[in-house]
């Protein structure tokens, strides 16, 4: 329970724990943010952690004229960050799927999960890894899935560069360049709430739809 309110605490007031590390860490903060970006989308087991929230924060950071980060930094390193964690996620899952596919499951990956994702590739094509990357928890698990099913290196990689791009810059220039805001800074938890409400709002328009049918 402690662990949870720590977790959620930390995600509400990202503005506030950036800020003190950096005030302790300094430069240092960079390889911090590039650890958090790197797990969140690397290791399946940790897909609750805030990228999108993380990176609007960073972003405003960088904005403040007090502060030693760059922007112009953070952007290529959690680009990087983010494809590093992509490419670990998808050859575990090219490593497990077999194994996977020849028993009913590995710890809560069943393969009728694998089925149902590789016809949806089919259907939707790479493009369903750009968007799975602006959607929290979905951008964990949509690499290992790729890599657990039939979707090939060469077309994941092209379709995870323009994602991982797409995903860093857009949500940390918009950090960069209204994060400093005085309503934007009163009201963080709400930005937070916001943000994470517009990442999920193709999964409820998914599921509402498919209930319509």
């Amino acid at each position: 329970m402690d662990l949870i309110k720590s977790l959620l605490d930390f995600l509400l007031h990202l503005d506030r724990y950036l800020d003190l590390w950096a005030n302790e860490y300094g430069v240092l903060l960079y390889a911090i943010l590039f650890l958090i970006i790197f797990t969140e989308t690397g290791l399946i087991f940790m897909p609750l952690l805030p990228g999108d929230s993380l990176l609007f924060a960073a972003g405003a950071l960088a904005a403040r004229p007090t502060n030693e980060l760059s922007v112009w930094v953070i952007i290529p390193l959690l680009i990087v960050a983010a494809l590093l964690g992509d490419n670990v996620n998808y050859f575990v899952g090219k490593f497990l799927g077999t194994r996977i596919k020849s028993r009913e499951r590995i710890l809560f990956f069943k393969r009728e999960y694998i089925a149902e994702t590789e016809k949806f590739y089919a259907k939707y094509g790479g493009r369903t890894v750009i968007i799975a990357r602006f959607i929290p928890i979905v951008r964990t698990i949509a690499p290992f899935v790729a890599g657990a099913g039939s979707m090939s290196y060469s077309t994941y990689i092209k379709f995870c560069v323009i994602g991982a791009i797409l995903w860093v810059t857009s949500i940390s220039l918009l950090g960069y360049f209204f994060g400093n805001f005085p309503i934007v800074q009163k009201n963080f938890e709400l930005v937070v709430f916001g943000i994470v409400g517009l990442s999920i709002l193709p999964i409820i328009f998914e599921f509402v739809k498919k209930k319509m049918r």
